[in-house]
Parts: structure tokens; sequence; C-alpha cells
């Protein structure tokens, strides 16, 4: 079971159609794509407090992670709701469970950012763990949405990646993490 996952989990990160193929397929592949949401949503929270001293160390690992777990929750409805209605083609089937076991798994890259706890180039670790999520979501979601277009899934994820970067800044201010 390990060694499934963590395979799963390196074909996400290597942006391979065959591996999103296969967690789309596979319903009992869920927990497992939530566990790489909770994995790189911690190592988000970890990573930032690497960049923050403002804010006591478990109080900011815990927003930050939280932050991180909503704005991935929110991508993938987003995604989910542009994709399978707004820019859907006739060869596009898909049920929330495919898109949340794609774009879970596609969230690895962002295991990256527990590097940044050392300090160091935050911005470019963050940023290069960022960009890679969201190559692998573009990945997930023409595999999901049974896009053969690639600009189709970039035009979804674009979308839904402003929309819900938005809500949580807004999220994030009311909770106190800016303070």
């Amino acid at each position: 079971m390990l060694a499934v996952f963590l395979r799963r989990v390196v074909g996400a990160v290597a942006l391979s159609a065959n591996t999103y193929e296969e967690v789309e397929a596979d319903r009992g592949a869920t927990f497992q794509a939530v566990l790489v949401v909770l994995l790189a949503s911690v190592a988000a929270g970890v990573g930032a407090r690497g960049a923050s001293g403002a804010v006591p160390a478990l109080r900011f690992i815990a927003i930050a992670s939280i932050l991180s777990i909503v704005g991935w929750a929110i991508f993938a409805t987003l995604v989910f709701e542009i994709g399978s209605r707004l820019l859907a083609t006739r060869e596009t089937r898909t049920d929330i469970g495919e898109v949340l076991r794609t774009l879970g798994f596609a969230a690895g890259p962002g295991l990256l950012q527990i590097f940044a706890i050392f300090g160091g180039p935050v911005i470019w670790i963050f940023g290069v763990a960022i960009l890679w999520s969201l190559a692998a979501s573009v990945v997930a979601v023409r595999q999901a949405l049974d896009y053969d277009s690639t600009a189709r899934a970039v035009a979804v994820c674009g979308l839904a990646w402003l929309l819900s970067l938005g809500i949580v800044v807004l999220f994030g201010s009311v909770v106190g993490l800016a303070r």
C-alpha cells in the first residue's frame, strides 16, 4: 500500500498522465489524495513559518496549513464547476470524486515548501512549488475532465486558481494571518 502511494506521488509530481488516469479511476485512492493535500498543507504551514516571525509558531503553522487546505478545496470545487459545466467538451465525463483525487495528487509538489523553513530563497521555494503544482493541476484536469486540449485545462486551472486565490486571501485576512 505504501509503495503504491509513493509511486503515485512520484508519478503525479513527474506530471505522468498515466498516474493521473490511474488515480482518477481508483475510488480507493481518495484517502491517498487527501493525505497528499494534508501533507502538502502542513509543509506549506511549516515552510511559511520560516518566512515569518510575527505570529507564534504553532498558531501560524495551523492557520497557514488550514488556509492551504481551504485553498485546495475551493480550487478543486471551482475546477469541477468551471471544467465540467462552463468549459466542458462532448467527451467530458467526470464526477467530483475524480476531480478531487487527481487534484489531491497534483498537490504533491507542495511538499517542497517545507524546505522554506531553512530560510534562504523562501519566495523562490514557494514560487516553484506553486507553479509546479499548477502544472500538475493542468495534467490532472486534462485527465479528469477527459480534455483533448491542454489549453482548455490551462484555462480552467488559471481561472479557478485566480478565483480561489482571491477567496483565500480574503479568508486569511479575516482569520488574522496578517497580524
